[in-house]
């Protein structure tokens, strides 16, 4: 069953086999720590890649949620200071875990258990807070949160 793509103010990546919607308000930090994991995951040996930036259309498919690019973003991505830029981009892919990143102080300090982040459609996904600080590596606490769940086999 498919339900109609609905869009959302987010930010899609797939970070080896698995995909990651980065959500959060205006301004969280969103798009600069999904592209410095996309930049480390390929530093790693890693496949890794934007689907889109700050409009994500999610659609529901025989159980598996989907993000989708829109169009008229493809190839686009708005690091905020400098602009919109150009990236690589792949059109759509499965999103497996829902990613919010969080500045200090981290409030709160830890987060509730089996969080969830709930999708327009009345499904969710499997949420992971990730702090982000100048000189962290984001994506590597990411693979230390996940390290049974996503695949981040690299050289």
């Amino acid at each position: 069953m498919t339900n109609p793509a609905v869009n959302i103010h987010a930010t899609a990546v797939v970070l080896g086999t698995q995909g990651f919607l980065f959500v959060g308000p205006s301004g969280a930090g969103k798009t600069m720590l999904a592209l410095s994991c996309v930049a480390a995951a390929r530093n790693c040996g890693l496949f890794a890649a934007l689907v889109a930036d700050d409009q994500v259309m999610i659609s529901v498919r025989n159980g598996r949620i989907i993000a989708l690019r829109p169009a008229s973003i493809a190839g686009l991505a708005e690091v905020r200071g400098t602009g919109i830029v150009a990236v690589e981009t792949i059109p759509a892919a499965v999103i497996d875990f829902a990613i919010l990143p969080v500045k200090s102080p981290f409030e709160p300090r830890l987060p509730p258990e089996k969080e969830r982040f709930s999708l327009p459609s009345g499904d969710f996904l499997p949420l992971q807070r990730v702090p982000v600080a100048e000189g962290l590596n984001s994506f590597e606490i990411l693979r230390l949160i996940l390290p049974q769940n996503a695949n981040f086999q690299g050289h």
